[in-house]
């Protein structure tokens, strides 16, 4: 122990004030007892890490396994390496006589480390990234549902879909509310983002959700796909069941329960259109952290030095 506790320097302080005054002055300075004064000057070998603390495992108990009992498993082990904890247990009362419980048997194996190590789960290498330093260089597209609770008056009982693009390099988002999650919508809601992001969309990233692409189920494309193609614009679906590597609009979509679901209702359609319209607009206003504790408008702002 190479550590100095304030309980190991309180008894160096009660050793050295008994030899000074006596045990029971140092006693009564301290509101102990003679007893505990006499144990640490006892203890004390002119070190103060003999003042620590010592274990207070008992080394014996009455209950424990004996010699007999431990060769008998450890020779049962020898010759049943793989063989499973109960079966182990049985055989063991079987052969030897053994009375003990299992979880007594699965004690004593842990102690003597009769079981394999458990291998510690692979951590993912996650490769590096190359985030977009021009703005439309990328574009992450994904749809979010509106849960029933938000929905009251005329829109109880309807559904609705958040539609969501954001701008890797600026964090510039765009949202719209749809009554159907169909590719028909996603192309809609692809003619409204270019009109709204003040610059060319190069490349549109989304998951594999069949209102965007059917390239898991056949080669035909999408009214979507075609839609991008026409514009000249690249289309690029990420690996399948890995939402992570549409990681930006997904982040976007927590906020968004947080921020605005959370906490708001829409009584019609025009009613959500409109509360949506001032939360984007608060929401491109909003500094963030990965962006210098800049707004995505400035951001968007200063890289086309508008």
């Amino acid at each position: 122990m190479n550590s100095i506790t304030q309980d190991m320097r309180f008894r160096l302080s009660i050793v050295k004030s008994f030899h000074r005054i006596g045990a029971t002055k140092t006693a009564i300075r301290y509101k102990t007892t003679r007893q505990f004064v006499y144990f640490w000057v006892r203890r004390y070998d002119g070190d103060i890490h003999s003042l620590a603390d010592r274990s207070h495992k008992p080394h014996h108990h009455p209950n424990q396994h004996s010699d007999l009992e431990f060769k008998c498993i450890r020779d049962l082990r020898k010759r049943n390496p793989d063989m499973g904890l109960i079966d182990f247990w049985l055989r063991l009362k079987q052969l030897r006589a053994y009375s003990r419980s299992v979880s007594s048997l699965y004690r004593v194996m842990r102690s003597l480390h009769m079981f394999p190590d458990k291998k510690s789960p692979k951590k993912r290498k996650n490769k590096p990234y190359h985030t977009p330093k021009v703005p439309g260089e990328k574009i992450q597209i994904d749809v979010k549902y509106v849960h029933t609770t938000c929905l009251v008056g005329e829109l109880k009982g309807k559904k609705l879909y958040q539609y969501t693009a954001i701008d890797e390099a600026s964090r510039l988002r765009y949202l719209a509310y749809l009554e159907e999650q169909s590719t028909y919508s996603s192309t809609r809601f692809l003619e409204d983002c270019i009109r709204f992001f003040p610059f060319k969309i190069q490349c549109v990233q989304t998951d594999n959700g069949t209102e965007f692409t059917n390239r898991l189920r056949s080669d035909k494309p999408t009214l979507f796909e075609a839609k991008l193609e026409s514009m000249n614009i690249k289309y690029h679906p990420i690996r399948p069941a890995t939402p992570r590597h549409n990681g930006k609009v997904e982040r976007s979509h927590r906020e968004d329960q947080k921020r605005l679901y959370n906490k708001t209702t829409f009584y019609s359609l025009d009613d959500a259109h409109k509360q949506l319209k001032q939360y984007l607009k608060k929401s491109n206003l909003r500094p963030m952290r990965p962006l210098g504790y800049l707004s995505p408008i400035q951001v968007v702002s200063n890289l086309l030095n508008v």
